[in-house]
C-alpha cells in the first residue's frame, strides 16, 4: 500500500530499510523521503516502521 503518496512510497519499501537495520523513522528518512513533504503519511509510517521494527526483533518459533 501507499504510504506516502507525495513520494510515490509504500509499505513495503519502508519494510525493506527497516529489515536493512533502520528501527525509527529518522533513520528510514536517511535513504527515504518518507513524510519530508505535507507530514500526512508521518502517522502511517511510523506505525509500519514500528510494527516492522517489533516483527524483526521478535524471536522466531522454532
Amino acid at each position: 500500500m501507499y504510504v506516502c503518496i507525495c513520494h510515490s512510497l509504500t509499505d513495503r519499501q519502508l519494510r525493506e530499510v527497516v529489515n536493512r537495520g533502520a528501527s525509527s523513522l529518522a533513520e528510514v528518512q536517511c535513504h527515504l523521503p518518507v513524510a519530508t513533504c505535507c507530514g500526512h503519511c508521518e502517522d502511517t509510517a511510523r506505525e509500519v516502521i514500528d510494527s516492522c521494527v517489533e516483527q524483526c526483533r521478535a524471536p522466531r518459533a522454532a
